[in-house]
């Protein structure tokens, strides 16, 4: 039986600075009438689980942020909690470090089969770790459901702009006589796919990694470039379009455009989201 029914990760971790790694983690089920030999066993079970074997006589200022959040973690888990609440566990870290540290927390909640509430910030982090996620939005819940339905299919203008990148263009939608959608804004229409759609306002959501630099005589939209930065896995290129500027994601071994350069830009009907305005 869980000895406690929810256990907390905190942003700052809440470590007890002038006690060693093994004290803190043994605390808990101290203060739950466990003898002290009883709940060091615990504890040195839970730091061994995280790799934390070697470093119970460390105080916290002598670990590393990485290690910090792991004794953390094994504070909460000694207590062999029902529900795990982690509160923007990983934002005192650097970013690599938060990549590695949030990839152990899903394994363990996976292995140990734990309900686990996680509280944060960034989407992306929201996006690696969740079998299910709930945004709010002003204390109410604008949207929940898998990562891969709010990604991919945001309710509505604040859900397309809070999960991942997106451009959001504002037009009309217009039904042609065989059936088919067109989105029109500021004087360009583009074939688009939405089956539950209706004509008329509608915002269209474009994400960065689904617009592709074309031959401008191939364009849907054509524009120039107005930045064009270069950072290892891929390009990040602004356009400056009819519809406003356009950031769209490019593969890093193309040649970046140049500032003022005139570019095509394409994207497949199926990418665009349509959304209600």
């Amino acid at each position: 039986a869980a000895e406690r029914d929810v256990s907390m990760v905190f942003q700052s971790y809440a470590l007890f600075p002038h006690m060693s790694v093994l004290d803190n983690v043994s605390y808990g089920p101290q203060s739950m009438k466990k003898t002290r030999a009883e709940a060091e066993a615990m504890a040195a079970d839970k730091l061994k689980m995280l790799g934390l074997s070697g470093l119970e006589k460390r105080l916290p200022s002598e670990l590393s942020g990485g290690q910090q959040q792991r004794v953390a973690l094994a504070r909460a888990l000694v207590l062999e909690p029902a529900v795990l609440l982690f509160d923007e566990p990983l934002s005192n870290l650097d970013a690599k470090l938060r990549r590695r540290v949030r990839q152990e927390i899903r394994e363990l909640q996976q292995s140990l089969s734990l309900t686990v509430l996680y509280v944060t910030h960034d989407q992306s982090e929201a996006l690696a770790v969740s079998d299910r996620i709930i945004v709010m939005d002003g204390g109410r819940i604008a949207q929940q459901g898998t990562p891969h339905q709010l990604y991919r299919e945001p309710a509505g203008r604040f859900m397309a702009d809070f999960i991942g990148d997106a451009n959001l263009v504002d037009g009309e939608l217009v039904r042609d006589g065989d059936g088919s959608l067109r989105f029109a804004a500021a004087g360009v229409a583009v074939p688009v796919q939405a089956a539950s759609a209706a004509p008329g306002k509608a915002t269209l959501a474009l994400r960065p990694h689904r617009l592709h630099l074309v031959a401008p005589a191939q364009a849907l939209l054509q524009g120039t470039c107005k930045r064009a930065d270069y950072l290892g896995s891929h390009l990040e290129v602004l356009v400056d379009s009819p519809w406003g500027e356009l950031l769209l994601f490019a593969e890093a071994e193309v040649p970046a455009p140049a500032a003022g350069e005139v570019l095509g830009v394409a994207f497949a009907p199926g990418d665009a989201i349509v959304l209600p305005r």
